[in-house]
């Protein structure tokens, strides 16, 4: 059954679903030997018709009929289907490159989020300074009705850590953007931070980096990260933002 199996994930991973469907409805009623004539035809490529000799090589030595071949099939497929959808992992890197791992950068990355938010995005940062790509791109979704929230780090003047005021440099360059701050950071947070840097749209798609908004994380300073796309987590790092709206641990300034 082992051979069987392998060679149904090899032809699942290679195929979209519909063709894998078209291959199950075939098998379903036909032989190992008439199958093996056939199911050529629905195929175009050579690593496909590799796959599909495989399949109907493991076929003829098991024991599983037509219509357990193709149920493994179109099972194995929606499987696939459903574990893509489920979330794509990216890795994210500014800094140098090299030839051998193909990365992109994190101001492409932050500002593709951006621009595909269709509802909402949530900004998390230490600082923010000197960063007019990203500004552009939260203004621009701004105006087309996204909901915009930020939360930074304070000055030391308004509790936090920093002698310098994120806050209001978000507010002069994205006026509309709801920005928030932890104001009561009670035991066992008292002096912490808002060291967090993370942005979420839509709730569909995550970037969890080492980068603050500014211009060198954005083009000079080495910072890593992953990008979500799909799945759960993005959902999950959304409905936390906005639980710590909810629970009034951050306050909107």
């Amino acid at each position: 059954m082992e051979p069987v199996l392998l060679a149904v994930t090899e032809i699942v991973s290679l195929l979209p679903p519909s063709r894998v469907q078209s291959i199950a409805d075939r098998i379903r009623v036909s032989t190992p030997e008439v199958a093996g004539r056939t199911l050529h035809q629905l195929v175009s490529t050579p690593a496909a018709r590799a796959a599909l000799d495989d399949l109907v090589s493991s076929w003829k030595t098991s024991a599983i009929s037509g219509e357990h071949l193709s149920g493994l099939l179109i099972g194995a497929s929606h499987l696939r289907r459903h574990t893509l959808r489920e979330g794509n992992v990216e890795l994210v890197w500014t800094g140098p490159q090299t030839p051998f791992v193909p990365t992109r950068r994190t101001e492409q990355v932050l500002l593709d989020l951006i621009n595909r938010a269709k509802t909402d995005i949530f900004l998390v940062s230490f600082v923010a300074f000197d960063f007019p790509t990203v500004v552009d791109a939260l203004n621009a979704a701004i105006s087309r009705s996204v909901d915009v929230k930020v939360l930074l780090e304070s000055s030391a003047s308004h509790g936090g850590s920093l002698s310098v005021d994120p806050v209001a440099t978000m507010r002069k360059h994205v006026p509309v953007a709801a920005l928030f701050a932890w104001t009561d950071r009670a035991a066992p947070f008292a002096d912490g931070k808002v060291h967090a840097k993370v942005a979420v749209a839509d709730g569909e798609i995550a970037f969890l980096t080492s980068a603050n908004l500014t211009g060198h994380a954005m083009e000079k300073n080495m910072e890593a990260g992953v990008v979500i796309d799909g799945g759960k987590v993005p959902q999950d790092l959304r409905a936390h933002l906005e639980a710590l709206i909810a629970t009034k641990v951050i306050r909107k300034l």
